[in-house]
């Protein structure tokens, strides 16, 4: 995430964000779930409050946490009882090391310019044959929202091409209306992709 408001927001308001009223994507963690062996190692990127993990860890999978804000991390660790590493994607530096990648509502937050790097960071951090789950604001050009985030608001069509260069395999994109934080209506691309 760029150092900038949307940084700055996430600090500022790391615990109201970690404890608003949210609702699981439970639809998608169970199909992101089920396309892995039970006990899979899965990296959260992202991991705002932690639900997502707990969710997981709860499942019995091996879910390594992350959030690029210390603040958030901290709220995350409290619900979840385990460390949570402090990391920007343009940090993740592994090596066929998990079965699964959840990037949940998180990587909207890249830089368009930065995409394919990062796209490429979580391909080498998957083993083959590994999943990656990630949700993004559809748009047709990057963009802040009313409080001052960064979104990189792609559409469907820009992140498949962008996908099948990094070499990612069986790509499928849907998208689904829904709302965020900001209260707004939203248009979501529910990517799915395998290494």
């Amino acid at each position: 995430m760029p150092p900038d408001c949307t940084s700055a927001f996430y600090q500022e308001n790391a615990e109201t964000y970690a404890k608003r009223a949210r609702s699981l994507p439970k639809q998608q963690l169970d199909a992101f779930l089920a396309g892995l062996a039970p006990g899979a190692a899965i990296l959260e990127l992202g991991c705002g409050g932690g639900q997502d993990s707990a969710y997981m860890l709860a499942h019995g999978f091996d879910v390594t946490p992350t959030d690029g804000s210390t603040e958030l991390a901290r709220q995350a660790q409290a619900l979840i009882g385990r460390p949570v590493r402090v990391m920007l994607f343009q940090e993740l530096d592994a090596d066929s090391a998990f079965d699964g990648v959840w990037a949940h509502a998180s990587l909207l937050h890249v830089p368009r310019s930065e995409l394919p790097d990062v796209f490429a960071r979580i391909w080498r951090a998957l083993r083959t044959g590994g999943i990656l789950h990630a949700s993004f604001k559809a748009g047709e050009a990057e963009g802040h929202d009313g409080f001052g985030r960064y979104y990189n608001y792609p559409s469907a069509e820009w992140l498949s091409e962008l996908l099948t260069k990094g070499g990612w395999r069986n790509i499928a994109i849907s998208e689904s209306d829904g709302g965020g934080y900001d209260g707004k209506p939203t248009r979501w691309l529910i990517v799915g992709a395998e290494r």
